[in-house]
């Protein structure tokens, strides 16, 4: 039997490959047409995978020779037959050539999908971390 939760841990892997070789049209392709994107980084809010496609070109391209990796912690996912949810803890690496940890920062990440033409692609994705209550500042490290 066929496990729903796998076509969505695909898209996890496929996130996780784009970003680690940079491939911005690959990282493109994981958002529908019209996806709307609440960020932990930048503008409010930002629509459409042209705006989706810029950001990366602009954060992939940030650290030169480093290039970032991306683990996933608990996953979550709620399967449905052309809707899905999904949640998880991402830890966000800037890896020096050499292998090197240059920075790391973690983040809570939602998605919601839904199948296009037997694919799924990402229509909703919300980053958030949490807020330190007396310095107002966010709190990056799980």
């Amino acid at each position: 039997m066929n496990d729903p939760e796998q076509p969505i841990m695909r898209v996890f892997a496929a996130y996780q490959a784009a970003v680690a070789t940079k491939d911005t049209e690959a990282f493109a392709a994981l958002y529908d047409e019209h996806v709307r994107v609440f960020d932990l980084w930048g503008p409010w809010a930002s629509d459409g995978v042209a705006a989706r496609r810029a950001m990366a070109v602009d954060w992939l391209g940030s650290p030169g020779s480093a290039r970032v990796l991306v683990e996933t912690q608990d996953v979550r996912i709620f399967p449905a037959d052309a809707v899905a949810t999904a949640d998880a803890f991402l830890t966000y690496r800037a890896v020096a050539a050499d292998g090197r940890e240059l920075r790391a920062m973690s983040n809570r990440l939602t998605w919601v999908l839904r199948l296009v033409g037997g694919a799924w692609k990402i229509v909703h994705e919300h980053t958030s971390a949490p807020v330190e209550p007396g310095t107002l500042k966010a709190i990056l490290k799980r």
